[in-house]
């Protein structure tokens, strides 16, 4: 289901869209925050990828709400179609410092996280949000609003409210992550995603030449 409402049109900084592969940005201080900590990480040129924030993004349907949760890690980011992929970008490198300090352990993993709703009235419960991964049950450290009306907790139709989730790390995106949300929840990224996320690489590293793609050693 699309709605382009979801797109997230009122959040600002988006970087200008260049054509080809763009130079290599970063967080200021750190490596980029979000990305997976674990020695196989590969991170892939700018420029290249072809992915909707939609694919890259799992959602949950409660009703007239639409949960939508993305993640910011470079390591995915930087699959999708370049204007998306410089939006996104923007908002992890914005938020970085705000979202370590959050953390207890230094890093942070961040994901945009949006609210829909297609009718009047629908209220949203921005804590009941959760990510379970390796094992373990995850709550945010730490939530830090994009829109303003957030704290209302309360949405009209085609009204989208956003924020930046922040979760301990390490995250290893290769591997299942559920999104739950109340009582509902969703293992798409395994069963879904990840398969497309996969092609995608193979394919911009077609694109890229087979070459100029870095394996970092975290």
């Amino acid at each position: 289901m699309k709605h382009p409402a979801w797109m997230v049109a009122a959040i600002s900084a988006c970087a200008p869209v260049q054509n080809g592969p763009a130079p290599e940005p970063s967080v200021p201080g750190a490596e980029p925050v979000g990305a997976p900590s674990d020695s196989t990480t590969q991170l892939l040129p700018v420029g290249y990828g072809s992915l909707r924030q939609d694919e890259i993004s799992l959602e949950i349907v409660d009703g007239a709400l639409n949960v939508k949760v993305t993640p910011l890690a470079e390591s995915i980011t930087r699959l999708a179609a370049p204007d998306t992929y410089e939006r996104l970008h923007a908002l992890a490198a914005s938020r970085g410092p705000a979202a370590v300090s959050r953390t207890e352990s230094g890093g942070a993993e961040l994901f945009l996280v949006s609210f829909f709703s297609r009718e009047p009235n629908v209220e949203y419960r921005p804590e009941d949000l959760q990510l379970a991964h390796r094992g373990r049950l995850q709550r945010p450290a730490g939530i830090l609003p994009l829109t303003t009306g957030w704290g209302r907790q309360l949405l009209q139709p085609q009204e989208t409210q956003s924020a930046i989730y922040v979760f301990e790390p390490p995250f290893d995106y290769q591997l299942p992550i559920t999104v739950r949300y109340g009582i509902l929840q969703t293992d798409d990224w395994h069963r879904v995603v990840l398969d497309r996320i996969e092609e995608e690489r193979t394919r911009v590293m077609s694109r890229a030449g087979g070459g100029g793609w870095v394996k970092r050693q975290r």
